[in-house]
């Protein structure tokens, strides 16, 4: 079961879900709308690595169909709920898509979630606006650590193969 936004405030408050910073008005009604942090990993085709690039006052304008590895601005976690990542419609209908497959926050992760950003068309992202939503998912069953391979990390983060 999906926890609802009065709810979601009250397991804050009980310190068993982690949003930080905080902010009232963040709360939807079965979620929390998070931002992009400050940088952003660009895959280098050449160097056939990512770069890190910090996004300017200005913005910074993605791509059509390359990916780029964003953050979250919140450290975002719980020991008790299992939390999904997810876009935003409102900038699905600019064709950016978020979090392409890798939705899923395992409970006991909490640090600053590396984002999976697809822009369809160009657009112009900026830190510290509303990027996507954070809900939180009861657990049926016993609670395990899955392990804390990317939740190492607050930054965004390339994977391996």
């Amino acid at each position: 079961m999906i926890l609802t936004g009065n709810e979601l405030r009250r397991q804050i408050e009980m310190n068993n879900i982690v949003i930080s910073p905080f902010a009232l008005s963040q709360v939807n009604p079965n979620s929390y709308n998070y931002r992009l942090g400050s940088s952003l990993k660009v895959y280098d085709e050449q160097q056939e690595k990512f770069r890190s690039v910090l996004i300017p006052k200005k913005g910074y304008v993605l791509e059509p169909h390359k990916m780029y590895l964003g953050h979250t601005k919140e450290v975002l976690g719980s020991n008790r709920y299992a939390m999904r990542l997810i876009g935003r419609s409102s900038l699905g209908r600019y064709g950016l898509f978020l979090q392409v497959s890798a939705d899923l926050g395992h409970t006991t992760s909490c640090h600053q979630w590396t984002l999976e950003l697809v822009a369809t068309q160009s657009i112009r992202l900026y830190a510290n606006m509303i990027i996507g939503q954070i809900s939180f998912w009861h657990n049926f069953g016993e609670i395990n650590c899955y392990g804390k391979t990317f939740a190492n990390f607050n930054m965004p983060t390339e994977g391996y193969i």
